[in-house]
């Protein structure tokens, strides 16, 4: 198992993104800081409960095949500027944006299950309460 935590600005806030490389498959958490971490609170981050969250969460996620890419060999150039450009990469691996979500459509259908449920109890309540209401009426009271 092989961890890699980046941390990028997504051009609003600076997020911080764990993930887990095992057995050809990736998964991956992220964690937004809002404003720039300085070098302390990343190690306090880092240190402390916030990671283990993150750690947690990436191992929770759904795991995301990589493609492998068949090894050919290269020219000599082109092997440098891909060298080059594997050194300025600053974001996120396409895995992990995958794997991020996947996770997160996960949550949504999640969370639309129980805004249904939710709906349907207090409609079922609703009509609960109509139907004492009529109840009461034809009644007289």
């Amino acid at each position: 198992m092989n961890g890699v935590f980046t941390l990028y600005h997504d051009g609003r806030f600076w997020v911080g993104v764990y993930e887990i490389h095992e057995d050809g498959a990736v998964r991956a958490a992220r964690h937004v800081f809002g404003t720039e971490p300085t070098h302390a609170e990343l190690a306090v981050f880092a240190a402390g409960r916030g990671f283990v969250r993150l750690a947690d969460a990436a191992r929770a996620a759904p795991a995301v095949p990589v493609e492998e890419r068949p090894t050919a060999r290269l020219n000599a150039k082109r092997l440098a500027k891909l060298a080059k450009r594997a050194q300025e990469d600053v974001g996120i691996g396409t895995a992990a944006q995958r794997a991020l979500k996947e996770s997160v459509a996960e949550r949504v259908v999640e969370n639309k299950d129980a805004r249904k449920r939710r709906a349907a109890a207090e409609a079922q309540r609703r009509r609960a309460l109509a139907r004492d209401k009529a109840r009461a009426k034809h009644r007289g009271r």
